[in-house]
């Protein structure tokens, strides 16, 4: 395989022909660039070679699921890439447009080894991607992506003899039919389904009216150019939009879902936006009931809820903080036999046997319909004012090149942890402990908390913070680890502000 040139650029010749790939779309976890301004279609067809050839070093049955969003360049993408699977022997069985989730249960469905899903995920439209990995339900971590990106930008994929290409029908109708099972409503539900224009719009109104939900629709057609908001329910944009039609329609609760619907955001009947770690506690205490002495995995961006609520502690629920990432994540459930993950960026990953151990934010959705069904007494305010009251910040993200991100982040690291050592205060709080797991979240006497860390998929740190106690403290805490990040200069401007 030719290596990709650094000499390679937009407009010329040699980018009709020749691979060019930056770098840095390599992340933890999956792959993710700007198209065509950091890869372009030779580039993607290198990729697919490369993890042909990483499939076929590893022993893998050369068999491979692949689909694509519903964006207007993902075909393109896809074809691409399949050209280059193919030239290293692999068999693709393309089921066509999804969901990441609905291309997890492919592996299942069609008894697939691997996957490919080609997807930018929630990233604005001008990036494009891939989501891939081996070992149902997992994706590939970062070995794997260390390893797929050394075979490719050392232009190590190899051809082989075998390649084929199947398109595989009837897919979307055998997930929807798995995730609605023989489960009916039996109390009266209204709920705001909002998708964004982006590819949910193909599948979440269906799901919900066969569950018996009534419908809400918001922006339920599709149109990859996204004319109201990007879909990603982390948003405020997304979640201001999802609380106007709450507040509009007398709904019980909206439902949003990412371009590629494996992540889901709630609105309550109020109009009140419950971040998503905030709905894994209700889901969690919920599933404690069923799964009294079960483990939930929750990732170093959410809520010390999972570890200090009383009602989880009842049923001798145990909490397991973990690195953030929906590969981390997924691995994490696995390994501890957890039954879920949340995550508070909206990934939910259901074990069995509730789901198959990958994030499906429909399968939250429908997770979060049977509970409210099983509560007919219950408004979805109700059980959000049922938590212990916790003041969050919504996930902030000031800018941070790619290239110095983990450096800057190294150091911040040590800042804080010197800072605890020197037994010095946050929020006028001392620091009771540093968890260096995935960045740092620097927990106070109290329980309160401030984490940074890096981003995964885009050039960004990532900070959050809470207290048990007020949002006077949990503004102090983000102000003094704002001091500290400040420190750096090549931190930018945050995204939102709280």
């Amino acid at each position: 395989m030719q290596k990709p040139a650094t000499s390679v650029t937009p407009n010329t010749w040699n980018f009709l022909r020749d691979p060019m790939i930056v770098p840095t779309g390599f992340r933890e976890y999956d792959a993710r660039w700007k198209y065509p301004e950091e890869i372009n279609l030779p580039g993607i067809t290198a990729l697919g070679l490369g993890l042909g050839t990483q499939m076929r070093r590893r022993g893998i049955r050369p068999e491979i699921a692949v689909a694509n969003d519903y964006r207007d360049y993902s075909l393109t993408i896809k074809q691409a890439l399949i050209l280059g699977l193919m030239q290293a022997g692999i068999a693709v069985k393309d089921i066509g447009p999804a969901l990441s989730p609905m291309a997890y249960f492919a592996q299942f469905h069609l008894d697939a080894p691997a996957v490919a899903m080609v997807t930018a995920s929630h990233n604005p439209n001008g990036w494009t991607g891939v989501k891939m990995g081996f070992e149902r339900p997992l994706t590939h971590g970062p070995d794997e992506m260390d390893e797929l990106k050394s075979i490719v930008l050392n232009g190590e994929g190899l051809a082989h003899e075998g390649g084929s290409y199947e398109f595989v029908d009837g897919v979307r109708e055998a997930y929807l039919d798995d995730l609605v099972g023989d489960f009916r409503m039996t109390r009266k539900l209204k709920v705001v389904c909002a998708t964004g224009n982006g590819t949910a719009s193909a599948f979440a109104p269906e799901l919900f009216e066969r569950l018996g939900v009534e419908v809400v629709a918001s922006h339920n057609r599709l149109d990859y150019t996204f004319p109201h908001y990007n879909p990603n329910p982390e948003a405020m944009e997304m979640l201001h939009d999802m609380a106007q039609s709450v507040r509009g329609s007398g709904a019980d609760f909206a439902l949003g879902f990412d371009g590629d619907g494996d992540r889901c955001g709630v609105v309550d009947d109020e109009g009140e936006e419950i971040f998503a770690d905030k709905v894994g506690v209700i889901l969690a205490r919920d599933l404690a009931t069923l799964y009294p002495g079960a483990t939930f995995v929750a990732d170093v961006k959410s809520t010390g809820l999972f570890a200090s609520d009383p009602e989880l502690q009842k049923y001798d629920i145990k909490a397991d903080y973990w690195k953030t990432g929906h590969s981390h994540m997924k691995r994490r459930v696995k390994e501890i036999g957890a039954l879920a993950g949340f995550e508070k960026s909206g990934h939910y990953f259901l074990a069995e046997p509730v789901g198959r151990g990958y994030d499906c934010g429909l399968r939250a959705a429908v997770e979060i319909c049977k509970l409210m069904d099983r509560n007919p007494d219950k408004s979805m305010s109700d059980l959000r004012r049922a938590l212990p009251h916790t003041w969050s910040t919504p996930t902030m993200s000031p800018h941070c090149p790619d290239t110095v991100k983990y450096s800057v982040l190294d150091r911040l690291v040590e800042k804080l942890t010197t800072l605890a050592d020197k037994g010095e205060k946050i929020a006028n709080r001392p620091i009771k402990q540093v968890v260096t797991v995935n960045g740092a979240r620097v927990i106070l006497d109290n329980g309160a908390w401030g984490l940074v860390r890096a981003s995964s998929n885009t050039p960004n740190l990532v900070v959050v913070c809470e207290s048990p106690e007020s949002e006077t403290e949990m503004r102090a805490i983000f102000n003094d680890l704002d001091a500290v990040i400040r420190t750096e200069p090549d931190v930018g401007e945050y995204d939102q502000s709280i």
